[in-house]
């Protein structure tokens, strides 16, 4: 008997899928809830703790205001390029076989398509309002960067686990 075929997709894989979507779809409800909910547009910043405010910032560039698209060109460019990353890691982690790297990629992927596809195609900048200046932390960032961050860790901690080891071979399936 033929061994049964793989799955175009793993178990983790498909978790890492659905962790995308729910990273994507909690990114952009913040930003909405921000926007149209506080109106934080209009009001610039909301102190909420010594330590954390909500700032507005519309961010035309990539990681930390690097590499701004002020113009059409530039901005449609950064879309393509997140939407490539996006095409590879999304294959990439079809075939996950470790819990830690289907995470990691599944923050990566869903922070990537919160930031760069959905607001740079949607309003041409990213949102931008999670503000800790109070711990000397210069950077107003969202829920997708977060989660962007968190997955990159995961990633190089994912880097220096030991290799899964080989099934054992059995009787049905000989190595």
């Amino acid at each position: 008997m033929a061994p049964a075929p793989k799955p175009a997709v793993t178990r983790l894989g498909l978790l890492a899928y659905v962790l995308a979507a729910a990273v994507a779809i909690v990114d952009q409800l913040s930003k909405a809830w921000v926007l149209d909910g506080l109106h934080l547009a209009d009001r610039g910043q909301i102190p909420v703790l010594p330590i954390f405010r909500l700032t507005m910032v519309m961010n035309r560039g990539v990681s930390f205001g690097l590499l701004r698209a002020d113009d059409p060109l530039g901005r449609w460019l950064l879309v393509g390029a997140a939407l490539t990353v996006v095409a590879a890691l999304t294959l990439w982690v079809r075939r996950a076989d470790r819990p830690l790297f289907a995470v990691a990629l599944g923050l990566v992927i869903g922070g990537a398509l919160g930031n760069n596809l959905i607001d740079r195609a949607r309003i041409g900048e990213v949102v931008d309002f999670l503000d800790f200046s109070g711990l000397y932390f210069p950077w107003v960032f969202n829920v997708a960067d977060s989660a962007i961050t968190v997955g990159v860790v995961l990633l190089l901690l994912d880097s220096f686990m030991p290799a899964k080891p080989p099934a054992p071979a059995s009787e049905n399936n000989p190595a």
